[in-house]
């Protein structure tokens, strides 16, 4: 049985801009490596009404998860959590359990939730919060799309909070066989092995190194007999 699959979106004007760069992709891949969820696609929307919906839809309709990073601030251009919920045609409004949250995190600092922090609040009707142990203000799950925040230290601990509810797969292995010889060198074996391993995925990847060019071929999948077994088939073939 194949592993569940998920995609990732990254929605943000600061990320398209270049102001901002993205960890958030990286960290999650590798998490969900972990458990046996295959991250298939990633996208990366700007803080465009529309263009959150039409992501949203498509990628919760082709992908048994999605996750998203951005946008569910205080400020106003944090549209995410109205645009998760219009592209489910859900209402959404300021909710008790995550206004809660808010009310005693801002009146343990001796600050007022004001107009703008209430924002964080907004949740859409039959949504479940994402525990946020870092800055407190929730995510959610509405359906299949887990909402998130942009902060990498907050991205990682609401990630920490949903995967533990998710059902995985095999976990997703890999080796890797360093050549210092060059692409063209290896193509032909390659393309034979990946015809005899059809269940393996198999990757080349050059690099360049003290002027002298070489190949990190990396063979990835869920069986680790059947890596070894490609492994030493490609060693005896192209060598060390």
């Amino acid at each position: 049985m194949p592993n569940p699959t998920a995609a990732m979106l990254v929605i943000g004007d600061e990320i398209l801009s270049g102001r901002t760069r993205d960890s958030n992709m990286n960290y999650l891949a590798g998490e969900l490596t972990k458990i046996g969820i295959d991250l298939k696609e990633a996208r990366v929307v700007s803080d465009d009404r529309e263009a959150i919906i039409a992501a949203v839809q498509a990628l919760s309709v082709a992908y048994d998860h999605v996750f998203t990073s951005g946008g569910i601030g205080p400020t106003h251009d944090d549209i995410t959590a109205e645009c998760i919920a219009a592209a489910f045609n859900t209402h959404i409004d300021v909710r008790d359990d995550a206004r809660a949250l808010l009310q005693a995190h801002y009146d343990a600092r001796g600050q007022e939730l004001n107009e703008a922090r209430l924002r964080m609040a907004r949740i859409p009707d039959g949504a479940a919060l994402i525990d946020n142990p870092v800055s407190t203000a929730p995510g959610f799950t509405l359906q299949n799309v887990n909402v998130m925040a942009g902060v990498p230290s907050v991205f990682q601990a609401m990630v920490a909070s949903v995967l533990p509810h998710l059902v995985g797969g095999a976990p997703l292995l890999s080796q890797t066989l360093c050549l210092m010889r060059g692409e063209g060198d290896v193509a032909t074996p390659l393309s034979a092995l990946a015809a005899d391993f059809p269940d393996l995925s198999i990757g080349s990847y050059p690099f360049q190194r003290d002027g002298a060019y070489g190949t990190n071929i990396v063979v990835r999948g869920t069986d680790g007999v059947m890596i070894d077994a490609a492994m030493t088939r490609l060693a005896a073939e192209v060598g060390t």
